[in-house]
């Protein structure tokens, strides 16, 4: 995977998984795409024991996407600064900087929050 652009890269690990996470982790792709269109896709943190991971940035890292077995994870790099008036943040929540979303198989996400969650990190991280 080395040789395909970070876009290509994810495409391939979402078509690798397919099943829910693939097309979860594909549905936030768009959101997140739809939310910042000049969003920029990144595929970070490859070595010989992992095959690294999506990662979205504008004026620097928004939020990764790790895959495991039970969920979809987005780590938002500076969660702890964002609103989350609908409390889509449920996982890292006693760090001091980063906040993350657990999606699991048949959740549905407060795709309007999420939209407005991403918005505030794209404007968090022009901020600095």
């Amino acid at each position: 995977m080395a040789d395909q652009s970070p876009s290509e890269q994810i495409d391939a690990k979402i078509a690798e998984l397919g099943d829910w996470r693939g097309e979860t982790l594909a549905r936030l792709r768009g959101l997140i795409k739809q939310a910042d269109p000049e969003v920029v896709e990144e595929w970070k943190w490859a070595k010989a024991t992992s095959p690294g991971v999506p990662v979205w940035s504008h004026d620097g890292i928004i939020c990764t996407g790790e895959t495991y077995k039970a969920v979809v994870k987005l780590t938002f790099m500076r969660g702890a600064a964002l609103d989350d008036p609908v409390g889509l943040f449920n996982s890292s929540l006693d760090g001091r900087v980063r906040r993350a979303i657990d999606v699991r198989e048949g959740e549905q996400l407060d795709e309007q929050a999420f939209l407005a969650l991403i918005r505030a990190a794209v404007s968090l991280n022009a901020s600095r």
